[in-house]
């Protein structure tokens, strides 16, 4: 929702300009502050708001260095409208690399907050309220939880032309339908009609140059298709097109021992395929795991040692592709 001039916590930024508005929710208990980089860069042509934020989850680094990449090449300096990059939501997480806010909440758990709640509520209250409004798109960057390693992927719920449409704009790997978590950011904007474009990809705890590079490549191209993009940027052209992933399960631990993976995430499988063994320390037992059914492996748990019922490998149930 361009407008010439933009009020954002008290500030006021006019069409041509870019500022810093530094949130400040809370301290450290040692009354440090600490406080959340906004950066708004406002083209002097009015044009459409994208709001690019990553580290929802403190311990997600792939998203963080994403919109950190598009900052520091100035991707995020539109060729009109405006461009909103929060590198690091959750910065008391990022601080001490853990997924949750001090209160031990999952920040993407209690939105749309509230103003007297616990810490991780009030935030999402301030953001909900003073930021996400003047936005129309939302691009949020995540990657797999823990040890689970996320095949590069689109998010977006069914029945969302919109979304669907840009989702295929931006042309990760594959794109993956999936239902609105009740009280994520996801499910906030989409009850606010906010288009938004969920994107996973890599494990928590990790820097990964190929996952930052397909986040980078997608939103240079949703800008692109907006017109929002600086002409001295180049699009690389994609050899393939999404996988379109309708309907998924997990497949999971018979046995508890050391988890040696086979294939690759992202890779192909057929039914009976091996995909993993499972073994004793001892050096007495091994467990095959294999492929359920024909499918894409798209999410793989690469933690070394798992627990009988624990996820292994995330499989689609069908391989239908957006050219199809």
């Amino acid at each position: 929702m361009d407008t010439d001039i933009l009020n954002i916590l008290g500030q006021e930024i006019k069409l041509g300009q870019r500022k810093t508005i530094n949130l400040n929710i809370a301290k450290l208990y040692t009354s440090t502050k600490v406080e959340i980089p906004i950066i708004v860069e406002r083209s002097k042509k009015p044009g459409p708001v994208v709001l690019i934020t990553a580290g929802i989850h403190g311990d997600e680094i792939n998203g963080v260095e994403i919109v950190r990449q598009l900052i520091q090449k100035k991707i995020n300096r539109p060729a009109k409208g405006t461009i909103i990059c929060i590198p690091v939501l959750n910065v008391f997480g990022f601080l001490s690399m853990s997924r949750n806010f001090p209160d031990g909440r999952d920040l993407n758990r209690v939105f749309p907050g509230s103003k007297n709640g616990s810490l991780a509520s009030q935030f999402a209250y301030q953001f909900t309220t003073e930021i996400l409004p003047h936005a129309d798109i939302c691009i949020d960057f995540h990657t797999g939880g823990a040890s689970r390693y996320n095949a590069p992927q689109i998010r977006i719920s069914k029945n969302n032309e919109t979304s669907l449409k840009l989702a295929h704009v931006f042309n990760a790997p594959f794109l993956l339908y999936s239902k609105n978590i009740d009280k994520s950011y996801r499910a906030t904007c989409a009850k606010k009609e906010k288009t938004i474009l969920l994107f996973e990809g890599g494990k928590s705890l990790s820097n990964d140059k190929k996952i930052a590079k397909e986040g980078l490549e997608g939103t240079l191209r949703v800008l692109d298709h907006l017109g929002m993009l600086q002409s001295v940027f180049k699009i690389e052209t994609p050899k393939f097109n999404s996988v379109i992933i309708e309907n998924s399960h997990w497949i999971r631990a018979k046995y508890s021992g050391l988890l040696h993976l086979k294939i690759p995430c992202g890779a192909f499988v057929k039914k009976g395929d091996e995909l993993a063994t499972i073994t004793d320390p001892y050096g007495t037992k091994r467990h095959v795991v294999k492929a359920s059914n024909n499918g894409y492996i798209i999410n793989t748990n690469e933690a070394p040692i798992v627990y009988q019922g624990d996820a292994i490998f995330h499989i689609s149930n069908d391989k239908k592709k957006t050219n199809d």
